[in-house]
């Protein structure tokens, strides 16, 4: 199967193999000739120039759903977008780890010797 026009790969886009198979560019190695892609499942796959050119290929559009090759449930993230607002925190002391700020630290203080 052997595409008409193949894509010339670009890192960071996406793309839809014929069985529906969304896949992302992460890195070109102009060097040795490959093309190193990462599925929406995680999974990471190499290609040669030759196969990337063979491989029926068109561009898609990012997955809306960012988490599937990442291990995080929905409850993970939600409460952060809670706390900020746009991605940057509307107070700067929610930073702050409320039991260093009270003298507690994990940290245990140096020991004088008598």
């Amino acid at each position: 199967m052997t595409s008409l026009v193949p894509l010339k790969p670009v890192v960071g886009d996406w793309y839809r193999s014929l069985n529906g198979t969304l896949l992302e560019v992460v890195a070109i190695d102009a060097e040795d000739g490959t093309i190193e892609v990462q599925h929406f499942d995680g999974t990471i796959e190499e290609f040669d120039l030759e196969s990337w050119n063979e491989e029926e290929l068109a561009r898609a559009r990012p997955p809306e759903d960012w988490t599937g090759s990442v291990d995080v449930e929905p409850e993970d993230y939600e409460s952060e977008r809670d706390i900020t607002a746009g991605g940057i925190s509307s107070d700067a002391l929610l930073s702050l780890d409320r039991s260093e700020a009270s003298g507690y630290s994990e940290w245990p203080a140096p020991r004088l010797e008598l």
